[in-house]
């Protein structure tokens, strides 16, 4: 199903794609949470491509890190390189759970399994008392979703990934669609986007169904529709514009001239 993307790979990795793909999602003066990784990674560009005035946090407590070099985890000290401010986990999501600042926050996340509203499972594969695998749970998986203004969700694209019933609802997204979350009384975000080695996926606004906004160059909307157990709509697809040499150039010699996370 990748086998356009990979003729690419010769001016761009998959990785750097999706880098890319979540990087363009943020937008000056956004506050980023972000964990390992990936989601690190796409907050730095960010910061260097579109978003300067953006501001990256953790849940370690590190707001507003300078991040000269990439940091392999959230509790790497270089986090702490020259913050604004220093605190703790709790420090970290009051911030994030404030009705104004949390308004500002995008999230970036991950998950096992995703539906079509943006509801995540990071939690277990099968019956929850007699799962097939135990995964490692919500962390503060749960929190980020419920309070942070939006969410930018990062999966693989496999059927088991994505599919019609979640086995364990660990993240909210959309509940069950439109004016769902409202219902449940939580914050107003939600699931901005789905990015995957194949494409892009937004949320309706009315139906908070989601729906395929872009494909890759090399892929088709068939083979993205191929790989989810349940359909989207496709008629607002369009071919997602690669990586420039510009956005490359900081993503490469910037943000991860070591190639820490992008190999």
């Amino acid at each position: 199903a990748v086998t356009g993307v990979l003729r690419a790979m010769a001016e761009y990795t998959l990785r750097e794609m999706m880098t890319i793909a979540a990087a363009r999602q943020i937008r000056d003066k956004d506050i980023v949470f972000c964990g390992t990784g990936i989601s690190m990674l796409a907050a730095m560009a960010a910061k260097h491509i579109s978003a300067p005035g953006s501001v990256i946090f953790f849940e370690t407590g590190a707001i507003d890190s300078l991040l000269a070099e990439v940091p392999l985890a959230v509790a790497d000290p270089r986090v702490m390189h020259w913050t604004s401010v220093n605190g703790s986990l709790a420090d970290a999501f009051a911030f994030m759970q404030n009705p104004t600042t949390g308004r500002q926050v995008v999230g970036i996340m991950g998950a096992a399994q995703i539906d079509r509203y943006g509801n995540l499972n990071s939690t277990v594969i099968g019956d929850y008392f007699r799962p097939r695998v135990r995964l490692s749970g919500s962390g503060g998986a749960c929190d980020v979703a419920s309070f942070v203004g939006r969410t930018i969700i990062f999966m693989q694209h496999e059927k088991r990934k994505f599919v019609n019933r979640l086995d364990y609802l660990t993240s909210p997204g959309w509940l069950q669609g439109a004016g769902r979350r409202k219902q449940a009384g939580l914050a107003a975000g939600g699931p901005s986007v789905v990015i995957t080695i194949m494409a892009v996926m937004a949320f309706d606004d009315t139906t908070r169904e989601m729906y395929l906004m872009a494909v890759f160059p090399g892929i088709s909307p068939a083979q993205v529709l191929d790989q989810m157990e349940f359909k989207v709509d496709i008629s607002r697809a369009q071919t997602f514009a690669p990586p420039s040499a510009a956005e490359l150039a900081i993503l490469r010699e910037k943000c991860d001239p070591q190639r820490l996370i992008l190999g």
